[in-house]
Formats: C-alpha cells, structure tokens, sequence
C-alpha cells in the first residue's frame, strides 16, 4: 500500500522515509498491505529534539491558538473520514462501520480539547499574609511520549495527541507496527494545518529503537500508554530512572451482570454486537457474563440464537458482522482458551473453534460457552477475542462479589430496571468505569480508565488533559 511509502515517518515537521522496513500483514488475506517504515534509534532521537524545541514555541502559542488549530485538524479529519475508515478495515480487519465510527470518535476528540484547551484556567487563593495572594498556574508538563496499540489505530492516537496538544505539549507518537498507517492519516493532517515544527512527531519500530529512547531521556517528562499490563508495568520501572508522569490503559476483563428484572430482549440487542464487535478485541468489552438463574436459559437461547447470526469476513463488505482477529497468534490463544475451559467441564453452545469456511486469515467462530466455572482460563483473564463465558447466580452480593474477583478494574456493566439497585451496583462493583443498561462509556467528554491493573490516569473529560499539565504554586506580596 503507497500511503506506507507516501508519508514514512514524522520529525521535526517533515515526512522522512527510512532504509529499513516491515510488512503490514492483513488479517483477512495474510498478505503483505505494504512495508511501512521502521525508525532507527537516531530517527527517533531526532524525533526527540525536535519536540524539546518546540516545547517552548507550542506553549507560548496560547490555548486560544492552539485551540484554532486542532479544530483545523479536525476539519481536516473529517474531509479524510472514507480514506482513513478504509485504512483502519484494511490494517486491523474489523467492519468498515466500525472503523467508521472509530475516525468519527477520533475527530471528536481533537473537536472536544480544542475547547479544553480554551479552559485551561488557574485560580487565585487569599494568602494570610498581609497583601499577598497565592495564583495557581497549570503550565504544560513538557515532552510526551504516546504508544498506543493496534486495536483502535484511530481512536488511541487521538486520546493522547489531541489533549497533549491543547495543554502545549510536543508529542512523540509511537503506533502499533501492525496499524501504522491509520496514525500516518492523522499526523498528515496535523501537518496540513500547520502545527510548530516538533510539535508532532511520528516513529514506527521495534520496542530498541523507539520506546527505549523515549523512556532514557529526561526531557520526555510524560509517558502514556495503551497496552497490556505487563508492559505497563515495565514502563511504570523504566520511568522511575528519569521521574517522568505516567497515564495508562491497560488491559480488562469485564463482567456484566443480568438481574432478575432486566428486560431481556433489549439487553440481548446490545450485549452481543457489543460483545463481538472487533471480534472481541476490545478492553472494556465484556468477558465474564452474570446471569440471574431465573433469566439463564433464556439469556443463553436468546445470546446463541444472535449469536449465529453474526457474518464472517472481510470488514470492506458492508453486510459483515465481525471480521478475522489480528494474527495468527490471537487465534491459537483462542483454542487454547476454549481447550482449557473444555477440560474443565465447559460447554460450547456454538463456535469454539477457526472458522473453517475460510481458506486464509485469522478468522475465529464468535463462541458462547455455558457450565464455566471463575477458576477457568476464560473467566480468570482477559480472553481478548470472541468467547462469551455465561454463568449464572442467584444472589446479588453473590453476583458483585464474583465480578470483582479479579485484579483488572477497567470496566463493568449491570442491566436493570431498578435505579436503587444500578446506584448501589454502580457503588459496589470496583471499575473505573461501569455502565448501566449501556456501553456507551466512550465519549470525549467523559473521563475513560481504569484501576488496580488496568491502569492509572484518565483519557477524556476535563480530566484528561490534567495529565498533561503540571501544578505552579506563587505567593505574591505587594
């Protein structure tokens, strides 16, 4: 694919192509899209001195100016909308609605923090000393390096680009190798709006030449992550050796659960697309399922049946419902889920296994298991793909108390009529995020993390441009 070639990788206000590069493998052919651009570590030292020296032009530019700015990016978005929602189906494979949607909530992002950044204010605290007066500042925190991973190509990037820039940070964005060229789309149109020379910079590489830099300079005073946890914890040790502000989203595994008194059909119309949707490869997506004995066998008729329903294949056909998982890999990971939960006594009421249907790409049957048990694999860590695990229970302290059973706490979801019950469910359940009767927990406006291991920090909100802003106390006595 050209646009890997077209654009390469981003410093110093430039696109620069690199001697060495990667294939882009698609999910659904297993052929190569296109070879993008893999930055050697002077490539991403000079990604770096070019963000230091903008650090001072892109703050002294002013929140009103850099608020104009994004929203010309966003503009610019927009008018990319086909083009990038193209490249995220071809890079990741899910449904082109769904890459769709994701660029919509990508442009929302910078249209939200080019308002933030507007709002940037401080306050003015009266000193017990005579004439004096204390003023707090919130000046911008310094360089940030942003790494980001490949299931949301679009949206990530925005989460972190869009709130860095409005508070007056240069930003060093490393994507995923696997979807580089959906990040390539949104750097491109930062460049045609004419952002500061190192205000944006882009790298693509293995984690030596690019992440190692990032995290060994002590000019990059901000790190924010989207990935597992094991490689948040690594960056948590790595970011000690500098003192740099840490943000990240890290992985989940999220119950819902079905009180007595859920209306049934309409939460089974939201839960499964919600439940396959990028074929199960989404953090917040619900993986352990909760359902009061007296609604379970219709839950799981009701889940099989929608569940069956669902199309296979390539996301640029428009009448596809779920698309191949990423690699290869993701695939054994399945079987290997679905392996250990079948030695455990676990029932597959459909799928649970490749889709056979298709001679290449990493398709995997949406699957429903039932007669699971907390201890087995699919409920104990985050399956990633597309397994529901469904049990059932017959007590509420029995159902909070089984959903926190875990040390992830990104996200979790309840259905029911009853607002007491939601309100103390909301209360109980430990998540940085909880939805009741819904899924719509991603929004610019609202703050989006998690707690325990999923992460620190938030994403959204008037919350999250805090993490890129320090503190700045004066007492000041005339």
């Amino acid at each position: 694919m050209s646009i890997y070639v077209d654009y390469g990788i981003y410093s110093q206000g430039g696109w620069r192509a690199c001697s060495t590069t990667v294939d882009v493998i698609s999910p659904v052919t297993e052929a190569a899209i296109g070879a993008a651009p893999v930055a050697s570590i002077e490539d991403t030292l000079a990604a770096l001195e070019g963000a230091a020296a903008a650090r001072e032009t892109l703050e002294v530019m002013g929140g009103f100016a850099r608020a104009d700015a994004l929203h010309r990016a966003a503009d610019r978005m927009v008018e990319r909308r086909d083009e990038a929602a193209r490249i995220i189906t071809l890079e990741t494979g899910k449904p082109i609605a769904q890459s769709t949607r994701e660029w919509g909530l990508a442009c929302d992002q910078f249209r939200w923090y080019a308002e933030e950044s507007r709002r940037i204010d401080g306050r003015i605290i009266d000193s017990r000393v005579p004439g004096g007066r204390f003023e707090v500042h919130h000046p911008p925190v310094g360089v940030v390096g942003a790494f980001t991973a490949w299931n949301f190509p679009a949206a990530l990037p925005a989460r972190k680009l869009a709130p860095a820039l409005a508070a007056g940070c240069p930003v060093v964005l490393r994507p995923s190798s696997q979807t580089p060229g959906t990040a390539m789309i949104m750097v491109d149109c930062l460049h045609e709006i004419g952002l500061p020379a190192g205000a944006v910079s882009l790298i693509v590489g293995p984690t030596a030449n690019t992440y190692a830099p990032v995290m060994a300079d002590a000019r990059v005073r901000k790190v924010s992550l989207t990935g597992s946890t094991r490689v948040g914890q690594q960056m948590i040790r790595d970011a000690a050796d500098t003192v740099k502000k840490v943000s990240m989203e890290l992985g989940g595994n999220a119950p819902l659960i079905v009180y007595e008194d859920a209306d049934l059909d309409s939460a089974l119309d939201v839960i499964v697309p919600t439940k396959f949707a990028n074929a199960g490869q989404v953090c917040v997506t619900p993986d352990r399922f909760f359902v009061h004995q007296s609604l379970y066998d219709d839950f799981v008729d009701g889940f099989i049946a929608r569940t069956r329903a669902i199309k296979l294949g390539d996301g640029l056909d428009t009448d596809i419902g779920m698309g191949p998982l990423i690699n290869a890999n993701r695939v054994t990971e399945m079987e290997n889920i679905v392996a250990d939960a079948l030695n455990g006594g676990a029932r597959v009421e459909c799928g649970g296994q490749r889709a056979m249907a298709f001679e290449r790409g990493h398709f995997f049957e949406p699957t429903v298991l039932t007669r699971v048990t907390d201890d087995m694999r699919v409920f104990a860590e985050e399956n990633f793909g597309p397994i529901a695990a469904i049990t059932a229970f017959r007590e509420e302290a029995e159902a909070i108390e089984r959903a926190n059973a875990s040390p992830m706490g990104l996200s979790a979801y309840a259905f029911t009529r009853d607002a007491e019950r939601a309100r103390h469910t909301v209360s109980a359940l430990n998540a940085g995020m909880v939805g009741i009767n819904s899924f719509a927990l991603a929004a610019s406006e609202a703050p989006f993390g998690g707690t325990n291991f999923s992460g620190m920090g938030r994403e959204g909100g008037v919350e999250g441009i805090m993490d890129y802003l320090d503190t700045k106390l004066a007492q000041i006595v005339f």
